[in-house]
């Protein structure tokens, strides 16, 4: 039987690159600069050995989040992409959970998108932190537990949690809302000064010291208690 291709082999033939070939080459870059923007991150912050949960410290570890991240040309997916590389620990050997959730939080401030989703009910680890500072005209989603500090420092962008959080929830949040689908730990709302946080489920605990804002609970106002003296 004669091959019918037999005349095709005096052609030469140049093996053409797939364009989804560069498409991951160029993703897989991106998240190799993102790994070592938190990578170094994280180096900087374990010089003492502790991290310390102070309103100075944090806002030094977000501004170096946040020049490193404004360097880097990423999307959602990126972001939501960090979380499952930190969370599986596989180029991220270890994890500091307030450096993590500071990092993600300025990818998510810095961010094209004005509207983020993470789907966080599949992961072991907990962040804290997330939604740190989110700014006027970002909604932030958050799928799944989340841990403490989350919304801390909020300043006029829309976080919501599908889900429960840990203590110090919308600590100094300045502006925005915060609404929380389940439960909440102590210190809720710790110094805020302005916005609004809802909580449908269970309040374990209010701050002691909230300078303004208000709080809901099952959509009953909590905070503060006498609203005439106020207005």
């Amino acid at each position: 039987m004669i091959n019918p291709f037999e005349d095709f082999k005096k052609y030469p033939y140049k093996k053409k690159e797939i364009p989804l070939d560069r498409i991951v080459r160029a993703k897989e870059r991106v998240m190799d600069q993102i790994v070592e923007g938190y990578l170094k991150l994280v180096e900087e912050e374990v010089k003492d050995l502790v991290w310390l949960v102070e309103n100075s410290r944090v806002f030094k570890a977000y501004s170096s989040a946040l020049r490193t991240v404004q360097e880097l040309d990423y999307d959602v997916d990126d972001i939501e992409e960090l979380c499952f590389e930190i969370d599986k620990g596989r180029r991220i050997p270890y994890l500091i959970s307030g450096p993590a959730g500071i990092y993600l939080s300025a990818l998510c401030n810095n961010a094209k998108e004005e509207r983020i989703r993470l789907r966080l009910h599949e992961l072991k680890r907990t962040f804290h932190f997330l939604g740190y500072r989110l700014p006027e005209g970002k909604t932030l989603i958050l799928e799944g537990d989340v841990g403490d500090f989350i919304g801390a420092g909020l300043s006029g962008g829309k976080l919501i949690v599908k889900g429960s959080t840990g203590n110090w929830a919308g600590a100094g949040m300045m502006r925005g809302d915060l609404f929380i689908s389940e439960h909440t730990g102590q210190s809720t709302g710790g110094w805020m000064s302005g916005g609004e946080i809802h909580v449908d489920g269970r309040i374990r605990g209010v701050a002691k010291t909230i300078l303004g804002g208000r709080i809901y609970q099952q959509g009953k106002l909590i905070v503060p208690r006498d609203v005439t003296a106020r207005e």
